[in-house]
């Protein structure tokens, strides 16, 4: 019967990858071919009176007629033009309206496949988003967040309200509908874009004095006096509210310097070692970006007091051809070389791969802010203006830029949280492979244990919303497939962090780690396994018969899943809901009620059964069961007893991946390490309490 079982289990085992494989290669082929145009009269619904659809012109873009007959802008798909993938390897695809100034006459989604929106938060945050930008012109300096301090600081830039949980779904939207929008503006509106870009050129070498810089305009300069300033305000509420200016009138205001530090001869004239030295990195970690060199040698400052650093300076905007460029603060500590004058000095970062030429001339503008009152006080503003452009010497013409812009800001923006993710993980990873027996053999590590999972649920899973799913996998699958940037798994730094360590300890453990350490709702199950045992409810051991087919059931239902992907992908979405993830993690179980028992039904049979959705149902289980074939080396000790006499950890196993011969089933191993409590504890371990009394087995 034995020998029936092992034969039946390699069938089985060796089917299910079978038909895994068979359906994923299916789902690439087919996925190919899965993205199309819209028809004209598709894309005619989304046009209003007093417009509608004119001839459709190269890119797929159509002209937008006005009831006079002229052209009055245009309407476009951002897929073809920015096709950015999303989080299910899909891009976003936006219907834009844009008129020949450039303001967005509305926004429309067409398609999408973002996991969130589609079964979890619903469609309706994602509608509400989109419809922001609507009225705005792509020359705004459009950022998703909320300013720092004070609303009405008179600050340059426009925010948008992003969606709590969707972070990173819509920073994908928003880089997809402006790399679209900048593209069809350079192309069709403005006649931008028959010069090639430009790039540093990294191997040029010449020595360069500050009076050099000076005199050949390598520097740009804006003088604004007291008395200027003054003259902007004059005829307004705000004339007399800034008396510094009244008192000395022909005392410095703005002393702006704006320089490329992109060339190393121009950046090793300007700045100290140290600060040299931390550009060069940075460089490094950001090709694509432009560092601009910003000074005030006046009274200005530049940002405000509530500026935060590595953000959009509030006070600093920069144009070119009429088309905003993105500034954010490069975050550098700035020295500058003796002689070089200011009081105030930052450098900015801008991407070359959404438009910016530096060898073409741009302008950078400050802007001044007077308030009058004392109660509510109404804000006034004056920009200043400098024209600059570097010479070309300094740069390569001949690549053009990247056609798709990666966006960084996630980064940024989880930078704490990474911080406490990577220590956690380099503590813990450590502590897994050089401390293991010391960890187990701790007389309260079930506490220690319970301990780290708690700080799973609550930091890595409810605050970072890091929990992985199957659905990024089969996103990977169609990118690789399809020849797209897997970039958009930059989106989400911090789930991103845990795969990668996921991936790395494949080769060491398997899926032990992961699903035994890292996966917050694999905690929670554990959480309620304890708590069915406090209140001594009865623990149903699922017998080996019965385990040995529902260990099974995850390979078919992955195989399925993919199987929708290929027959009815419109289904996948909600197919993928056999992941209770949503509902526990991201959504903190405020859903649909039928969601919400399904989760809280797989959570109550954790009570009774010990992590019964981790071992027969989870499809992404069935994935990262994968590493227990790949894993480098059997990391659990065993003797030559253990399953033969002896069968108490294969007994005490709660995931039963133990085989009667004593062996490990690394697949469905959860490196729980129960099983090596018990082999290093001469209290426990038959052998171990026998060789105390001097007998052995």
């Amino acid at each position: 019967m034995e020998e029936f079982q092992n034969r039946a289990l390699g069938c089985l085992g060796g089917l299910a990858k079978h038909i895994v494989f068979a359906a994923a290669v299916l789902l690439l082929l087919l996925s190919a071919s899965s993205a199309e145009e819209l028809e004209r009269e598709e894309a005619a619904r989304y046009i209003e009176p007093p417009y509608q659809l004119g001839d459709l012109l190269e890119g797929g873009i159509y002209e937008l007629i006005n009831l006079d007959g002229r052209v009055s802008g245009y309407a476009f798909e951002t897929e073809p033009l920015a096709p950015l993938p999303g989080f299910s390897g899909a891009p976003i695809n936006l219907f834009v309206i844009l008129t020949l100034e450039g303001r967005l006459i509305d926004v429309d989604i067409v398609s999408h496949n973002e996991p969130i929106f589609v079964s979890g938060l619903g469609e309706a945050p994602f509608q509400e988003f989109i419809s922001q930008y609507k009225g705005y012109s792509i020359t705004d300096s459009l950022v998703i967040g909320v300013p720092y301090g004070d609303q009405s600081s008179g600050s340059s830039l426009v925010y948008l309200d992003g969606v709590t949980k969707a972070t990173a779904s819509v920073r994908i939207a928003h880089e997809t509908l402006l790399a679209a929008a900048l593209k069809v503006a350079r192309e069709k509106m403005q006649g931008i874009g028959g010069r090639a870009a430009a790039k540093p050129d990294l191997e040029h070498a010449e020595p360069l004095t500050w009076e050099q810089i000076v005199e050949e305009g390598i520097a740009g300069r804006r003088v604004v006096t007291n008395r200027e300033v003054d003259d902007a305000f004059a005829d307004s509420i705000w004339a007399d509210d800034d008396p510094v200016a009244k008192d000395e009138p022909d005392e410095i205001y703005l002393d702006l310097w704006v320089v490329d530090l992109g060339p190393p001869a121009i950046a090793e004239a300007i700045l100290e070692p140290d600060s040299l030295s931390q550009l060069r990195n940075f460089q490094e970690l950001s090709p694509d970006d432009e560092p601009i060199l910003v000074i005030d040698a006046g009274r200005h400052g530049l940002v405000t007091e509530d500026f935060v650093r590595n953000t959009s300076p509030n006070l600093i905007t920069a144009s070119q051809d009429g088309l905003p460029i993105s500034l954010r603060d490069a975050d550098l500590d700035v020295e500058l070389r003796d002689g070089i004058p200011g009081e105030f000095a930052m450098v900015l970062r801008t991407d070359r791969r959404l438009g910016f030429n530096p060898i073409d001339e741009w302008s950078l503008s400050v802007r001044a802010v007077r308030e009058h009152g004392s109660f509510r006080p109404e804000i006034g503003t004056v920009d200043f203006t400098v024209a600059h452009k570097t010479d070309e010497r300094f740069f390569i013409k001949d690549e053009p830029p990247a056609p798709v812009p990666v966006w960084r800001q996630a980064m940024d923006a989880r930078s704490g949280d990474l911080v406490v993710l990577a220590g956690g993980l380099a503590a813990l990873v450590p502590l897994l492979l050089l401390g293991q027996s010391r960890l187990a053999g701790f007389r309260q590590y079930t506490l220690v244990r319970l301990a780290i999972l708690a700080g799973v649920i609550g930091f890595v899973g409810w605050w970072g919303q890091g929990q992985l799913s199957i659905a990024t996998v089969l996103g990977v699958v169609r990118s690789l497939f399809e020849g797209q940037s897997l970039a958009f798994l930059l989106y989400d730094p911090f789930s991103l962090l845990i795969w990668g360590v996921v991936l790395l300890t494949f080769v060491i453990w398997g899926r032990g780690f992961f699903c035994g350490w890292m996966c917050p709702f694999g905690a929670m199950q554990e959480f309620m396994h304890y708590l069915g045992r406090l209140l001594r409810l009865p623990q149903i051991q699922v017998p080996d018969r019965i385990d040995f087919w529902l260990v099974k059931l995850k390979y078919v239902i992955l195989a399925g899943l993919l199987a929708l992907a290929i027959l009815a992908p419109t289904y996948l979405d909600t197919a993928i809901e056999v992941e209770p993830f949503k509902t526990a993690i991201t959504t903190f179980f405020v859903r649909e009620w039928y969601f919400v028992l399904y989760c809280v039904g797989l959570l109550l049979l954790s009570m009774v059964v010990f992590k019964g959705f981790c071992r027969y149902i989870c499809p992404l289980g069935a994935v990262m069961a994968i590493g227990g074939f790949l894993r480098l080396r059997d990391w659990i000790p065993r003797r030559d007893v253990c399953g033969s006499p002896c069968q108490l950890c294969r007994v005490k196993c709660n995931y039963n991946a133990i085989k009667p011969t004593g062996g490990i089933k690394y697949d469905e191993c959860f490196q729980c390490l129960d099983c090596v409590t018990i082999h290093d504890d001469d209290n426990q371990c038959v052998p171990l309490i026998l060789a105390k009394r001097g007998r052995q087995l």
